[in-house]
């Protein structure tokens, strides 16, 4: 049986040998440079967890697709970065903002299909399901975003379409990225869709506690400053929340208005705002939002038979991934 220690430095070590065409340098540097730039590698992690449930040891096939999965979600934070004008990423330039928005968005095209090109080395006898579940998830976390800007247009969105959004625009991922290891690890068909759900119920909590973290995180853990979600009167699951439960909503919408010009109008609107959040228990609501989407994950798991070693690998995963807004 693998172990996660085995597993994090396999991830590692993809990731280190991670290679990209030379030239056009003006086209590939970009990608070289968001791999660089890392991340927490959670997708292809957990497609290897998944796999390795099955399996005792990591092949090549489980390799490419896994990369895949993280070549994909850059690509998706490249573009992003593009139409949030965010100029940083994990602390560096946004690609967009070091080069520019041509380059981003070329950029981004090829590592897109640099993600199919991996994902297209699965087995041949799963390829089929690998390519029909990657490409499904590829259109819906562009609906996802597309509801995403759609919201910014409007002054509140019911809880309900913001966690269609959340589901759509992260959950998926996640959720396919642990379907695609079991599938290619040879699990039943069953298993796959536990699985499936068991990613899907986690990438929820990741949103959750990834917004909670925004406004009541440490920025030197979360890897941002503090507070950008109310900066750019984001709807974020907190802010929706405070919508629900208070009485004055001119107050808040108040709030939302006030300028951010400066760093210290900045800082007096996040502490208002927070302030508001505090009074409504809404820091509180999240953390419980947390732990029932959390429960689902590891509920949705409970009738797998893979031996406690094994299921415990899944309890672990989704504790380290979201246990820092419990």
């Amino acid at each position: 049986m693998m172990t996660e220690a085995k597993i994090d430095a396999v991830v590692s070590g993809l990731f280190e040998g991670i290679e990209f065409p030379s030239e056009p340098a003006g086209l590939y540097e970009p990608l070289r440079y968001m791999i660089r730039i890392g991340g927490k590698r959670i997708r292809p992690r957990l497609c290897l967890t998944a796999y390795s449930l099955y399996r005792d040891d990591i092949s090549e096939e489980i390799l490419e697709p896994a990369a895949g999965l993280e070549v994909f979600h850059t690509f998706t934070l490249m573009h992003d970065d593009i139409m949030d004008c965010s100029p940083l990423r994990r602390g560096m330039p946004t690609v967009w903002k070091k080069w520019n928005n041509d380059t981003a968005i070329l950029s981004g095209d090829v590592m897109l299909i640099d993600a199919y090109k991996r994902m297209g080395k699965a087995p041949a006898g799963v390829a089929e399901a690998v390519m029909d579940l990657f490409s499904r998830t590829a259109a819906e976390v562009c609906e996802g975003q597309q509801y995403d800007m759609e919201f910014e247009n409007v002054p509140e969105v019911p809880m309900r379409e913001y966690e269609k959004m959340i589901g759509l625009k992260t959950a998926v991922l996640l959720a396919c990225s642990a379907g695609i290891g079991a599938i290619i690890g040879g699990a039943p068909e069953e298993d796959c869709k536990t699985l499936y759900r068991y990613g899907y119920e986690l990438g929820m909590a990741f949103q959750v506690a990834d917004d909670y973290l925004d406004a009541f995180g440490d920025s030197q853990v979360f890897g941002k400053p503090i507070g950008g979600d109310i900066v750019e009167n984001k709807k974020s699951w907190l802010m929706l929340r405070a919508l629900e439960k208070i009485d004055d909503k001119k107050r808040l919408f108040g709030l939302m208005a006030l300028p951010v010009d400066t760093q210290e109008h900045r800082d007096e609107k996040i502490a208002k705002v927070k302030e508001v959040y505090e009074e409504l228990g809404v820091a509180e609501d999240a953390r419980a939002e947390v732990v029932r989407f959390s429960s689902l994950a590891t509920d949705a798991i409970k009738d797998l038979h893979l031996g406690q070693l094994r299921g415990e690998m899944l309890f672990r995963f989704a504790d380290k991934l979201v246990g820092r807004a419990k």
